[in-house]
C-alpha cells in the first residue's frame, strides 16, 4: 500500500515548481498550497458558509491555455495560473493580437462575476510536443513539426494534408520529437501536468471563507473516425495518478473508464475521479452508440454499462461547439416538433458550402457502423444528443438490468482563451485566439469557417452545502447538478408520489421536497401509485450592476420514455409561466420588452403517466428573448463602421437562453 501511495504522490507538481521560463507557478514549498501540490489532503477548515439544503454554485470545468497545442497554435500566452486568476476575478488577463515578441497579447479582458469553482482542462494529447516546439533551448525546436506549428514555413512543405497533420493538437507521438519509444515526451508530458497541478493547489481556498474552489483535470481528446469522443477529468482531491490518460494511453473510451476505475477509483487511496463527455452533438451518433466492443455475452455488456456510469455520471450539455440537447426531425424518435431544439446548433462549414443547407444526412447505422468514418459532424443520429441517449438508456436497462445513460446535465465554456466562465454575451470575445478575435471574425460565416456556430457557452451549475471539492464533488456524483447556457439562473427540481398541490407557497418548500421526495439527479422509489408528481422551480439570474438579468418565460418538463414498439417518444409540458407573454428584444440596439418573471414554481403531475413503462423526466427553465452576442457586439457600430458580416443573412441573433437540470427517473416496481 505504501508503494502504491507514493506512486500517486504528485511529485510531478514540485519539478513543475522548479521549472523556469516554462510557465509553471512559483510557490513557497513551506506553504499549504505546495502541500496540496505534492499530492497531500490535509484537513480543511471547515465552511463557515454551510446550507444543509444546498446552495448554487456556478463553475466551469473545461477551460483551454497555452498548455493545449490548439490554443497556442492560435496565438493564445495564457497559463493555468492565468486561468484562475481571471475565473475568480482577480485581474485582468491579455489575448491575443499579441505584441511585437508573440508573447503577450494587446487585448486585456477580464471576468464581470468571478465563478465559485473551475477546472483547467488542457489536452492530455500533445502536452510535451507543444513544450518542445516553443522551448528555444528544445533539440526539436528547429524541427520540421515544430516551424510548422509556429508559423515559421519556408522551405517546409504545406499541404494542406501536412498542416492538418501537424496542427493537429491530438496527433500521435511524433517519433522525430519524442524518440523512438516516446520515453522523452512521456516524461516531459509529466513535468507540464505538474504545472496544471500546481496552479490548482495554489488557487484552491483551504480556507474557513472558502471563496473559490478549484479542481485538477485534463482533457480526453479522442477523434475516432472523425467523430468526436472528447471527456474531461475532474479529480476529487490532490491524490492523483502522475500522468493523463490520453488517447495513446487508452485509444477507446471503456479503455480510459476502465484505467480510470483501476487507477484511481479502486487504487486504495483517496483517489477519486469523474469523466465528463461533452460535443456529442458532433459525435455522428458514436457518443452514446450501443455498441460493446469485446464485450460479447450479456453479463459482459452489463458490466461495462456499469462501469461506464460509476467513470461517467454526467454530461456536458451545452458548451462553445453548441447545444447538445435535442434536434428536431430525428426519423428514430417520436414527438412533436420542439422549436426550442434549434437553439445554438452547431453547422459544419463544409456541409453549408457543399449542400447550400445547414442539415446534413442520416448516420450510418448498419453493419461495421464502428468502422466507417466520417469527418466532423458529418451526419445525423438521434444518439448524438442528450435527450435521445437518456430514453435509448432506458432501452438498455430493459434489456441487460443496467442503464449506461443515466447522467445529470451540465454545461461549461469549453474556452480555449483560458477564460473561464467568460459567458457574458454583450462583452465575449471570442473562445480561439487570433481565430476569432475581432466582432468582423466572430460574426463572419464562410469568410472564418463559420464562426457563428460557435458561441460563449454555459455553465455548470452544482447544489451543495457548501463551495469545497468534497462538498461539489459528492454532488456531481450524485447528480445534483444542473446545466446553463451561461445565466446563472437556478433551477431546482424534486420528484414524489405525494406532494402537496399547495407546496410551492410554503415557505419551507425545499425542505419538504427534500424529506417528501428526491432531488434532480435521483431515482423515484418503486411503488404503485396513480402518478409521479414533480416540484420545478427557478429563480431567475439577477444580473450584474453593468447589465441586469433577463426574466425568466417559461418551466418545462421533457419526459422521455420506450413504447412498446420499441421507439422512443418524448413529450414537453409547459408547467409554468407563459409562452405568449409577448416578449421580444429589438436586434438593432437589444432593448428588450414583455413582461416575465423573476422567479416560477410549479407542482405538476404527469398526465400520461403508464405505470409499467420505465420514464425519464427533466426540466427546462427559459428567459425571454435576449440578444445574442452577434446582436451584441454588431449593435456597437454606425451604419457606416459595420462589418459586412454583420449582415449575413444567415447569422443568428436572437437566443432564449436556460438552464436544464439533472432528471428524475422512473423505474416500474415489477422491474429488475
Amino acid at each position: 500500500m505504501l508503494n502504491k501511495r507514493r506512486d500517486f504522490v504528485c511529485v510531478t507538481a514540485l519539478l513543475a515548481v522548479l521549472l523556469t521560463g516554462c510557465g509553471g507557478t512559483d510557490l513557497d514549498l513551506s506553504s499549504n498550497q505546495a502541500k496540496n501540490a505534492l499530492g497531500s489532503n490535509p484537513q480543511r477548515s471547515e465552511c463557515v458558509s454551510k446550507n444543509p439544503l444546498n446552495s448554487a454554485y456556478f463553475g466551469d470545468l473545461h477551460v483551454h491555455t497555452s498548455i493545449s497545442k490548439d490554443s497556442y497554435g492560435w496565438g493564445v500566452r495564457l497559463s493555468p495560473d492565468d486561468a484562475y486568476r481571471y475565473a475568480f476575478g482577480e485581474g485582468e488577463v491579455l489575448l491575443p493580437p499579441n505584441g511585437k515578441n508573440g508573447e503577450a497579447g494587446t487585448r486585456a479582458v477580464a471576468i464581470a462575476r468571478p465563478l465559485d469553482f473551475a477546472a483547467v482542462t488542457d489536452h492530455a494529447e500533445s502536452l510535451s510536443e507543444t513544450r518542445l516546439c516553443i522551448d528555444k533551448n528544445s533539440s526539436s525546436y528547429n524541427s520540421e513539426h515544430c516551424r510548422v506549428f509556429r508559423g515559421r514555413d519556408k522551405g517546409v512543405d504545406i499541404s494542406v494534408a501536412g498542416i492538418a497533420k501537424l496542427m493537429n493538437p491530438f496527433a500521435s507521438r511524433n517519433t522525430e520529437l519524442c524518440g523512438d519509444d516516446g520515453e522523452v515526451c512521456a516524461q516531459l508530458d509529466r513535468d507540464v501536468y505538474g504545472e496544471i497541478i500546481a496552479a490548482a493547489a495554489e488557487w484552491n481556498d483551504n480556507s474557513e471563507d472558502c471563496e473559490r474552489t478549484t479542481f485538477i483535470g485534463y482533457e480526453y481528446s479522442s477523434v475516432r473516425l472523425g467523430s468526436n469522443m472528447h471527456r474531461n477529468v475532474i479529480f476529487r482531491n490532490n491524490t492523483v495518478p502522475p500522468n493523463p490518460v490520453g488517447v495513446l494511453e487508452a485509444p477507446r473510451a471503456w479503455m480510459l473508464w476502465d484505467k480510470l476505475n483501476k487507477d484511481c477509483i479502486e487504487s486504495g487511496t483517496e483517489c477519486d475521479v469523474l469523466a465528463i463527455p461533452h460535443n456529442s452533438n458532433i459525435s455522428n451518433g458514436r457518443m452514446f452508440a450501443v455498441d460493446y466492443p469485446g464485450a460479447n455475452s450479456k453479463d459482459e455488456q452489463k458490466a461495462r454499462a456499469a462501469l461506464r456510469i460509476k467513470v461517467e455520471p454526467i454530461v456536458e450539455i451545452m458548451q462553445h461547439k453548441g447545444d447538445s440537447e435535442c434536434r428536431n426531425g430525428l426519423p428514430d424518435v417520436l414527438g412533436a416538433v420542439d422549436e426550442l431544439c434549434e437553439f445554438e446548433k452547431f453547422v459544419k462549414m463544409t456541409d453549408k458550402i457543399r449542400r447550400g443547407a445547414d442539415e446534413v444526412g442520416d448516420c450510418y447505422n448498419g453493419p461495421l457502423a464502428d468502422i466507417v468514418p466520417h469527418l466532423g459532424p458529418d451526419c445525423l443520429s438521434s444518439l448524438s444528443f442528450v435527450r435521445n441517449a437518456l430514453t435509448e438508456g432506458l432501452k438498455e436497462e430493459r434489456r441487460i438490468g443496467v442503464n449506461p445513460y443515466k447522467f445529470g446535465l451540465s454545461a461549461s465554456t469549453d474556452t480555449h482563451n483560458a477564460l473561464g466562465g467568460g459567458v457574458t454575451e454583450k462583452t465575449w470575445p471570442g473562445h480561439l485566439g487570433m481565430a476569432d478575435n475581432s466582432t468582423e471574425k466572430r460574426t463572419a460565416w464562410v469568410k472564418n469557417m463559420g464562426n457563428t456556430s460557435n458561441n460563449p457557452g454555459g455553465l455548470i451549475g452544482v447544489w451543495a452545502p457548501e463551495n469545497s471539492r468534497d462538498a461539489l464533488f459528492d454532488a456531481m456524483k450524485k447528480k445534483e447538478v444542473f446545466g446553463t447556457s451561461g445565466p446563472r439562473i437556478q433551477p431546482r427540481f424534486f420528484g414524489a408520489w405525494n406532494y402537496p398541490k399547495s407546496l410551492c407557497r410554503s415557505t419551507d418548500r425545499i425542505e419538504q421536497a427534500y424529506s417528501q421526495g428526491v432531488a434532480m439527479g435521483g431515482d423515484l422509489p418503486k411503488k404503485l401509485s396513480e402518478a409521479p408528481v414533480f416540484m420545478a422551480s427557478a429563480m431567475a439570474d439577477v444580473g450584474t450592476p453593468a447589465q441586469s438579468g433577463t426574466s425568466l418565460q417559461r418551466l418545462q418538463v421533457i419526459k422521455g420514455w420506450v413504447g412498446d414498439d420499441g421507439i422512443s417518444r418524448e413529450h414537453v409540458f409547459d408547467i409554468a409561466g407563459d409562452a405568449n407573454n409577448g416578449a421580444s428584444v429589438d436586434l438593432d440596439n437589444c432593448e428588450q420588452s414583455g413582461s416575465g418573471f423573476s422567479q416560477l414554481c410549479a407542482v405538476w403531475q404527469d398526465p400520461e403517466f403508464d405505470a409499467s413503462k420505465r420514464a425519464v423526466y427533466y426540466m427546462r427553465a427559459v428567459e425571454n428573448p435576449s440578444c445574442r452576442y452577434s446582436a451584441w457586439q454588431c449593435a456597437q457600430f454606425s451604419d457606416v463602421e459595420r462589418p459586412e458580416s454583420c449582415n449575413l443573412p444567415d447569422v443568428r441573433r436572437a437566443i432564449q437562453e436556460r438552464a436544464w437540470s439533472s432528471p428524475i427517473w422512473y423505474t416500474p416496481p415489477t422491474s429488475t
